[in-house]
């Protein structure tokens, strides 16, 4: 339906006009302008727009080269690096056991490194997977520092089975079984189950200070009690109940007599009402000699 305005054009044209023009909507044929007329309108726009569009059409050809080539996170890592946000410093608490270069390299930082697109969660993750590591917590301080906290496991004694020693906490979980001279001050245990009951044999000699840094190594028999080895070769057979009593009195028998700075193979305490002692080859022929082969009662001298 032809509006009031179109109506009144329609009457007046002329009789070609209203031959040309279409019966339907649109525009006439005789009043369309020619293709080569608008592209003139080209003429107006400023002498700059040709060189804004071929830099934009560069732009986004580069663009897309880098993210098909993948190179997407290194170019953005590096404006980001420019524009004052790369990561310059990063402060470590927390270590003792985990020298700074095995953290930096768990945390993956290169180059050109920003701080606004350093993956955090995984440096975490890959922290935790460290052996001495038991939590880690990665912080971004803007614009620049990474902020890392570690809380390390502590070393409790050395486990030895066979040929391997490893370190082990106090519930008997191994950290590393990379051992050196710094952890010559933990007490040694022996055997299998015996990282488990480490803490047994430990707090029992920490009730006798003056024995405990002559031990060197403790093994469990049997998975029931423990042989103790003292610096000097000395062998302690403590029984399977009342360890606490018979280190007391071993303590007694060195202090009263020097027990432990004699020429003694081993002494055996498994026994509540007595104590046996058992000399070295050397000590004992000694003692025969003196003792003309008897003992105290006149009877042969028999190693105890």
């Amino acid at each position: 339906m032809l509006s009031i305005r179109r109506k009144h054009y329609r009457d007046t044209m002329t009789p070609l006009e209203a031959e040309l023009a279409p019966r339907g909507r649109g525009v006439s044929r005789l009043h369309r302008q020619p293709v080569w007329r608008s592209a003139g309108r080209l003429a107006d726009l400023p002498r700059w727009t040709g060189s804004a569009a071929a830099l934009t059409f560069l732009t986004l050809t580069i663009g897309y080269g880098i993210v098909i080539g993948g190179h997407g996170r290194l170019v953005s890592d590096s404006l980001l690096s420019a524009a004052g946000f790369g990561i310059e410093a990063v402060k470590l608490s927390g270590q003792r056991e985990i020298n700074e270069f095995q953290i930096l390299e768990a945390l993956e930082i290169h180059e050109g490194s920003s701080l606004a697109l350093f993956d955090a969660n995984g440096a975490r993750e890959r922290l935790n997977e460290m052996p001495w590591v038991k939590s880690a917590s990665v912080m971004k301080l803007y614009p620049s520092t990474l902020q890392i906290n570690i809380e390390e496991r502590v070393p409790y004694a050395l486990w030895q089975r066979g040929d391997l020693v490893s370190i082990v906490n106090e519930s008997g979980d191994v950290i590393t079984d990379d051992v050196d001279g710094r952890y010559a001050n933990l007490l040694l245990v022996v055997n299998h189950g015996a990282q488990r009951r480490a803490s047994e044999i430990n707090k029992a000699l920490e009730k006798v200070p003056s024995l405990r840094p002559r031990v060197r190594a403790a093994f469990l028999i049997s998975d029931r009690r423990w042989d103790l080895q003292l610096e000097n070769g000395i062998s302690i057979r403590l029984p399977q109940d009342n360890i606490d009593a018979a280190l007391a009195d071993l303590v007694k028998m060195d202090e009263e007599s020097g027990l432990l700075s004699r020429d003694v193979v081993a002494i055996d305490m498994r026994l509540a009402d007595r104590v046996t002692v058992r000399l070295s080859d050397e000590a004992a022929e000694q003692r025969k000699v003196m003792t003309g082969g008897k003992g105290r009662s006149g009877k042969k001298e028999r190693d105890t």
